[in-house]
C-alpha cells in the first residue's frame, strides 16, 4: 500500500518539471477503480491534502500546480482524488461565482444521499466560510438579477437578458426551490403512503395545468413536494401522475427548467446522467466538457452500471464506444477506466 501511495504522489508531483506522469495516474485509476478507501488513505498520507478537518481537503496550491501542468486531464484526476464532499462543494461554489449552469446545483442536491448532501454542506462551510443555503439565497437574487441570468438549454447554459426571462420566473420562487433542494435531508427508507402520493400527484398536475396563471415554481406545494419527500415517494407520485394525466411529468415540465431538472434527477438519476453525458459529447462549450468529467468521476463508485444501461437504452450505443469516439489520449483512457467493469 505504501508503495502505491508513493507512486501516486510521484505521478501527481510531475517529472522534474517536465509535466505530470499521466500514464501512472491512469494506472492508479484502473487499480483503484472500486476502492474509494484507498483514495481516502492517499489523501490522509499525501502532502497535497490537509487532513485536519472533518474531510481531507485538497490544498489550493496543489490545484493551481496541476492546472499549470495539464488541461482537461486535471478535471478527471483532481476530482478523482478529492473527497466527494469537497468535490461537490467546489462545484457548487463554481456555479454560484462563475458562468456555470444552475443545473449542477440541482443535480448535486437531488442525486446525493441525505448524508452525502449533509457532508457537502459541511465541506462548503470549511472551504468558503458560508453555508450553501445563504450563498444560494443571496446569489440567485443578486447575481442572476443583473444584466443577464443563466438558464438551461439542453443542459448547457445560455446567457439571456434578465428582463425577458424574469418576466416569467420570479427570483424569489426560484431561490426557494434551490434552497429547499440543497438543505434537504430526505427519508431514505422504502415506506411510502400511497394515498398521499396520489394526492400529491393531483397537486402537481393541477399546478402544471394552471401554469399560464401561476408558474409552478411559485407554487409552495410544488416546492414542498420536490424538496422534502423521499425519492421512493416521489417516484410513486410521478407514477400516479402519469396514470391520472396520461403523460409523464417529465414531458409536462419540459418548459420549467429547474423543476424539470429536479424531477428528472429525483425520478431516475441514471437516466438523467446519461442525458448529461450525451449532451457533453455533442457540445463544444467548456461547461459541456466539464460535465463529462464531473458525472463520470462522481458516479463511478455509485451507479455507473445503471448509467451505462440507461445510455444504451436511450441512445442505442455503448457509453464506452462513445467515449472512444469523442475523447483522446490519456484523458480518454482515464474516463474508460472509470466506466469499465
Amino acid at each position: 500500500m505504501a508503495e502505491e501511495f508513493e507512486a501516486l504522489t510521484r505521478a501527481f508531483s510531475g517529472l522534474g518539471g517536465l509535466g505530470v506522469d499521466e500514464s501512472s495516474l491512469v494506472t492508479a485509476i484502473s487499480k483503484w477503480r472500486k476502492q474509494p478507501e484507498k483514495r481516502g488513505g492517499f489523501r490522509s498520507a499525501s502532502h497535497f491534502f490537509d487532513s485536519k478537518g472533518s474531510f481531507d481537503r485538497c490544498e489550493d496550491t496543489f490545484i493551481r500546480a496541476i492546472e499549470e501542468e495539464f488541461s482537461r486531464f486535471k478535471d478527471v484526476m483532481v476530482e478523482w482524488a478529492m473527497h466527494p464532499w469537497e468535490r461537490d462543494a467546489r462545484w457548487i461554489h463554481l456555479v454560484l461565482h462563475k458562468d456555470y449552469p444552475i443545473s449542477v446545483i440541482v443535480e448535486i442536491a437531488s442525486t446525493r444521499s441525505s448524508d452525502e448532501l449533509l457532508g457537502v454542506r459541511k465541506a462548503y462551510h470549511a472551504l468558503y466560510h458560508h453555508s450553501i443555503e445563504e450563498e444560494v439565497a443571496y446569489r440567485v437574487k443578486e447575481n442572476y438579477s443583473g444584466v443577464r441570468t443563466c438558464i438551461l438549454f439542453n443542459y448547457i447554459y445560455v446567457p439571456i437578458l434578465y428582463k425577458t426571462w424574469m418576466n416569467n420566473h420570479g427570483p424569489l420562487a426560484w431561490g426557494q426551490l434551490l434552497v429547499g433542494l440543497v438543505s434537504a435531508y430526505r427519508y431514505e427508507g422504502s415506506r411510502v403512503d400511497h394515498e398521499m402520493a396520489k394526492s400529491e400527484a393531483k397537486i402537481l398536475g393541477n399546478s402544471i395545468k394552471n401554469a399560464s396563471k401561476k408558474d409552478p415554481v411559485e407554487d409552495q406545494e410544488v416546492i414542498r413536494i420536490l424538496t422534502t419527500r423521499s425519492k421512493a415517494h416521489i417516484s410513486l407520485t410521478f407514477k400516479h401522475y402519469k396514470e391520472m394525466f396520461g403523460k409523464s411529468i417529465d414531458k409536462d415540465l419540459v418548459d420549467e427548467s429547474c423543476l424539470h431538472e429536479a424531477a428528472q434527477c429525483l425520478e431516475s438519476a441514471p437516466k438523467y446522467f446519461s442525458k448529461v453525458i450525451d449532451k457533453a459529447f455533442e457540445g463544444a462549450h467548456k461547461t459541456g466538457k466539464d460535465a463529462l468529467a464531473r458525472v463520470i468521476v462522481s458516479r463511478a463508485d455509485v451507479d455507473m452500471e445503471e448509467i451505462k444501461k440507461a445510455y444504451q437504452e436511450q441512445y442505442n450505443a455503448k457509453l464506452e464506444d462513445m467515449i472512444v469516439k469523442n475523447t483522446h489520449g490519456n484523458y480518454r483512457e482515464a474516463l474508460l477506466s472509470l466506466v469499465q467493469n
